[in-house]
């Protein structure tokens, strides 16, 4: 259709359009912006320019698709053909109003902006993919991924693209051995799959080992002991044999164990209209050899001539070279491994020492690269019956008041054993032997799994004042005898008694230092000496706030009172302290402690200028950077005991960020703080007396500064170049002053796209700028390249990429005739005073030359005459 019929037929379009849609698509005669979807049927009308200058007839338009744009003679901006977002996603034209092919109005800039559509369906980048995956591997493991493009505008849903598996060929009892990333595409193992995919059966070689008929008879004997038939008339020979050439002759993608149906969507999958690609993925189960064998148990002091080889590796990889470390770094590793892959103990363990083992295996290629991923393989040291049970004191001693009731506990015997715990190596029994003295009657008992020793009769002390008692201590492979002391001690029938029940009053200023003591006190108890009954404890029992005192003592009826927490005369100006004496034996049934067993004391505390008290033994405070000034980071709290008046001060404030209320102690900012030049800083709090500035008191403040978004990233470079005859990638690098999560990592966008140009992320702070399309000429590129931090934050900065000839030592070639020999306006003055000077100097020499010659003497004759 020619443009003269586009024109006829616009009058039909609007009309068709409506008055209102054409109204909306007239303007002034000015620069616009219009969005037209790709593939609008033609002729579309798009604008109608409106002019105020008389005579206008015409229009003119250049720049852009002007293949695919027109203007009428009146005004009308319309497609001559549909525009396709995938070449151009915008259009800039110049349009030009025109009186008689004369310029009268403009000219005026239109912008285009081809919206995309939904109308291109992802495609695989293979349409057949193919995939091993070892038996047994982790669920959720990739194994291998497929990958799917999308012609549409990446910025749009229409290639937001989601990945799905149809069907998995076979499906046994509609089980899913796989799954895939509806994201990324990644194929893995299901949780059913890492247990239910195995491997065809076949023939296993190491590292090295002959793989001929031969080989592989030797190994038909090994696993396939018959009577002896010759092979070639064996058919199970036969038929293994088949299977082995069958198997290394022939591609296994033939005939895949599993084939996977693949599908992407765009839309993310998520509406009926969503385009479709599809694919298959073809995949084979390979053996999985690498299994880590452990744990592997090994008796201690276990007998043989070593190496002794307690496990084996086998890798996937035949010609693997396998290596052995251990997890923890200890001087003693006792094992190796064989270049057959089996693990080595070099000499005998003992668990008392060690009963663990973490070995490292490595399989590497000849290359030193892992062909399978390390195995951690735990060895266990299994324990054996060699330590005898050990008694915890060379003699175990027990007191017991006579008359005790039968049933009695008089003590429990300990002892250990260092096998391992939990085991019968360690299982302990315990066994009386005849006592010491003998009597007619047994007197003890001991439980033979704990050891505890009860009276079997009430004891009397004037029958037997001390027993001595052997118990064996048995395991079930050694024993040893416990020595036991058992005392009579006297019947608990006197109390202690103070030398007096009061030991006055006692004045303390309140700055009397802790472990000062205050009054020594005594007792004294009647029963035997060196007996439980006569030893004695002293107790505070009453008047004693907040603990402020406590009784030392070494049993015998001697104390000291002493202070073991600071004097506070405004908390408790006075104690009144009951002090108790007491016997850690019971007193005998009937017997009470009274009066004589108590005695009092009186502390009384005088008062003591002190120091101002924070109320804080630590200050921290974090703020935000862009705290404003005047605002309240902290009140600083403290008191003086006394109630005296305190002020405030603060020092240590290197910045001059923060200033103190002397009377409040309130800290304030005072001018702007700034996290990048100082992160983290102390100042230094005194309070003090208003009337005496000696009783003065300190507290350091921490201060940490918390980073807002005040930073931007910004380009470390901002210019590079690209030789032409090899295009490399630059690297485009760029730092932000701001700490997370207010910085790395950035993202990198062109503010415009680009067709000569690609943007790639290459990590965190940097991106890859690679050029899509190579150019002749030598020419300089200015690039709009948007880098935001992690929040967001961010804005265009301009990159410049020179595009040139190289030099063999690859720099930009400037050509001879390119370079400028101008000089500067100093060179230049240098050059004429230069020039100038030396001209000077010359004229004064010839000046001097010709006054010299003027004054040479006359010449004369003999008779004195001048020559003429």
């Amino acid at each position: 259709m020619t443009p003269m019929v586009h024109l006829l037929l616009l009058p039909l379009l609007f009309s068709i359009a409506g008055g209102k849609d054409l109204e909306e698509k007239k303007g002034l005669f000015e620069n616009t912006v219009l969005d037209v979807p790709e593939g609008t049927p033609v002729p579309y009308p798009m604008y109608q320019f409106q002019v105020t200058t008389p005579g206008v007839n015409n229009f003119r338009l250049s720049g852009e698709g002007q293949e695919d744009i027109k203007i009428s003679k009146d005004g009308w901006l319309f497609l001559e053909r549909p525009l396709d977002w995938s070449q151009d996603n915008h259009y800039i034209i110049k349009v030009e109003a025109l009186a008689d092919d004369e310029v009268v109005e403009g000219p005026v800039y239109v912008t285009i902006n081809v919206l995309d559509i939904n109308n291109k369906a992802p495609t695989f980048v293979q349409s057949d993919y193919t995939a091993v995956v070892r038996e047994h591997s982790a669920a959720g493991v990739a194994f291998t991924r497929v990958s799917a493009s999308d012609e549409d505008d990446p910025e749009t849903p229409n290639a937001h693209l989601r990945y799905s598996l149809v069907s998995q060929m076979p499906s046994k009892n509609q089980i899913l051995l796989f799954q895939i990333d509806p994201n990324t595409g990644e194929i893995s193992t299901t949780e059913e799959g890492e247990k239910g995919l195995n491997a065809r059966e076949s023939i296993q070689y190491t590292r090295g080992e002959d793989q001929s008929i031969e080989a592989l008879k030797t190994k038909f004997d090994d696993y396939c002991p018959v009577p002896k038939i010759p092979y070639e008339q064996n058919p199970f020979f036969t038929c293994v044999e088949r299977a082995e050439m069958r198997r290394r002759t022939m591609d296994p993608m033939d005939d895949p164990d599993y084939i996977l149906f693949v599908r992407v969507q765009d839309l993310g999958g998520e509406s009926e209209s969503a385009l479709t690609g599809n694919t298959r993925v073809r995949i084979i189960v390979q053996q999985n050899l690498w299994v880590n064998p452990g744990p592997i148990t090994v008796k201690e002091h276990l007998e043989g001539i070593y190496p002794l080889t307690i496990g084996k590796v086998q890798s996937n990889e035949p010609e693997a070279v396998y290596s052995l470390v251990q997890k923890e770094r200890e001087l003693k590793f006792p094992f190796q491994i064989a270049e057959n892959g089996e693990i080595l103990l070099t000499e005998p363990l003992d668990r008392e020492d060690k009963d663990m083992y973490i070995l490292v295996v490595f399989a590497k290629d000849a290359d030193n690269k892992e062909v399978d991923r390390p195995l951690e393989i735990q060895v266990l040291v299994e324990d054996v019956n060699d330590n005898a049970p050990v008694c915890e004191n060379e003699e175990t001693v027990f007191e017991v008041q006579e008359n005790e009731p039968v049933g009695s506990l008089i003590g429990q015997l300990m002892a250990r054993d260092d096998d391992q715990p939990e085991t019968m190596n360690s299982h302990l029994t315990y066994t009386l032997l005849p006592e010491d003295p003998s009597t007619p009657n047994k007197v003890f008992s001991i439980d033979a799994a704990s050891g505890r020793i009860q009276a079997l009769s009430m004891l009397q002390r004037r029958e037997h004042q001390v027993y001595q008692l052997d118990v064996r201590v048995s395991d079930p492979g050694f024993s040893v005898d416990c020595k036991v002391v058992i005392k009579v001690i006297d019947v608990n029938n006197e109390k202690p008694e103070f030398e007096k029940n009061d030991y006055g009053s006692h004045t303390l200023a309140e700055d009397t230092p802790v472990g000062h003591t205050v009054v020594t006190i005594t007792a004294t108890d009647a029963d035997d000496p060196g007996s439980g009954s006569s030893l004695i404890e002293f107790h505070i029992s009453a008047g004693n706030d907040d603990d402020v005192f406590a009784v030392e003592t070494d049993g015998k009826g001697v104390g000291q009172l002493v202070i073991v927490k600071p004097l506070d005369f405004e908390a408790s100006p006075t104690y009144k302290l009951q002090i108790d004496a007491r016997n850690p034996e019971p007193l005998m049934t009937g017997l009470e402690y009274g009066i004589e067993s108590t005695a009092f004391v009186t502390v009384s505390v005088t008062d003591v200028d002190e120091a101002p008290e924070f109320s804080l033994d630590f200050l921290d405070v974090a703020v935000p950077e862009n705290t404003t000034k005047g605002s309240v980071l902290l009140n600083v709290e403290a008191k003086d005991p006394e109630g005296r008046e305190i002020i405030f001060k603060l020092e240590g404030d290197a910045r001059g960020w923060l200033e103190i209320d002397a009377a409040t102690g309130q800290i304030r900012t005072k001018d702007k703080l700034d996290k990048e030049t100082l992160e983290a800083f102390e100042v230094t709090v005194t309070a003090f007396e208003k009337g005496n500035p000696k009783m003065s008191s300190e507290r350091v403040v921490y201060v940490r500064l918390l980073d807002v978004n005040d930073n931007i990233p910004k380009l470390i470079e901002t210019e590079a170049f690209i030789c032409v005859a090899n295009p490399k990638p630059v690297i485009i690098k760029a730092r932000d002053e701001d700490s997370a999560p207010f910085s790395q990592p950035f993202t990198f966008a062109f503010a415009k796209k680009s067709p000569n140009w690609d943007l790639s992320r290459v990590d965190d702070t940097s991106a890859k700028l690679t050029l899509r399309k190579k150019t002749t000429e030598d020419r300089t590129f200015s690039l709009a390249i948007n880098i935001k931090d992690n929040a967001g934050m961010g804005i265009s900065q301009r990159f410049d990429v020179r595009v040139c000839n190289c030099t063999t030592q690859g720099y930009c070639y400037i050509a001879p005739e390119d370079r400028s020999f101008r000089l500067g306006m100093g060179p230049t003055i240098g050059i004429l005073v230069g020039t100038m000077g030396f001209c000077i100097l010359a004229f004064i020499i010839v000046i001097k030359r010709i006054n010299k010659k003027g004054k040479k003497p006359k010449e004369t004759t003999e008779d004195g005459n001048a020559l003429m």
